[in-house]
Parts: structure tokens; sequence; C-alpha cells
């Protein structure tokens, strides 16, 4: 695996969130709590979840003890939450850029949220794993926040990420 790759998407996945991040800024305390049938009853609900997966692998990589799932707990506020998420997502492309290349088949040993199970997989499929879980979700808040009649989104696809910067 391509350690520049890992980059590369580790970078679209924070330009993306910080697209996301922007729109979430500008939705009302309604907007961010209103009951929207989806995988998530709201896009308050959705962001937690995504903020809560990344902060995991992201502690998860750092050798944090027993790295928690935001989403069991966070009872923050949007700009508290928008504030890890942040970091969440500025870390996950330190610690790809920092990962030593030859290490990307160390296995990564992971729980499962909602089972307790136990799973592992190397490291570099643990990255391609949360960049495809952003990536799922981030499009389920475009769907959400269009539902709650926000409709200033924009494009956050890989291709016009990697368009934007060819320029």
């Amino acid at each position: 695996m391509a350690k520049n790759y890992l980059i590369q998407i580790a970078d679209y996945n924070h330009w993306a969130d910080n697209r996301a991040m922007e729109w979430l800024q500008q939705i009302s305390d309604e907007q961010w709590e209103q009951v929207i049938v989806s995988s998530f009853n709201s896009i308050s609900q959705t962001a937690i979840h995504i903020v809560s997966a990344e902060k995991y692998w992201v502690d998860l990589w750092a050798h944090i003890p027993e790295p928690i799932f935001l989403s069991t707990q966070f009872k923050g506020t949007k700009d508290g939450l928008l504030e890890i998420w942040n970091k969440a997502s500025a870390d996950i492309s330190t610690l790809v850029n920092s990962f030593p290349e030859g290490n990307y088949s160390q296995s990564i040993i992971f729980k499962y949220p909602r089972t307790g199970r136990i799973g592992q997989m190397p490291f570099w499929e643990t990255v391609a794993h949360v960049i495809n879980h952003s990536t799922y979700h981030r499009g389920q808040l475009v769907t959400l926040l269009r539902q709650a009649d926000y409709v200033n989104v924009s494009s956050i696809d890989m291709a016009t990420y990697f368009q934007m910067n060819k320029i």
C-alpha cells in the first residue's frame, strides 16, 4: 500500500469534514436536532456518529488506553462536537503521515461498539475503513441537511477534491 495514497485520502477526508462542519455551523439548533428518519434520527446524531468513529480510530492508532466511543456519552454542544471533529479529522492526516510505511501491515486490534466483539485488520485497511465510513455518513448528512431545508451544500466528492488540488 503506497503511503502517498493513504496520505492523499486522509487529506481528502479532512477537507470534506471541514466542508461538512462549515454547513453544520450555519444551521439552527432546530435543524440540528430535527427528527428525520435515517440511519440516525437527526443531523446531530449523524454528526456525533462520524466524530465518534474518527476519534476512536485516532485514539486507537495513537495507543490511547481503552479508547471510547464518543457517541455513547456525548452530551456537549454542537460547537463542542465540531471542535472535537476538527481535531480528530486533522489528527487522522497527521497520524497517517507519520505512520512508518514499513508498518502498514501491522495488525490493529479494535472493538466493535455495539457488540464488544474484537476485530483485527492491518493499519492500512483501518485507514481505508475510516475514510469510507466518514464518506458514507457525510453523504447522509447532505440528505439530512436538505430535508431540514438547508440547501447550501456543495460537492464533497473525492474527484472534486482532487480536481481542486490540481489547479
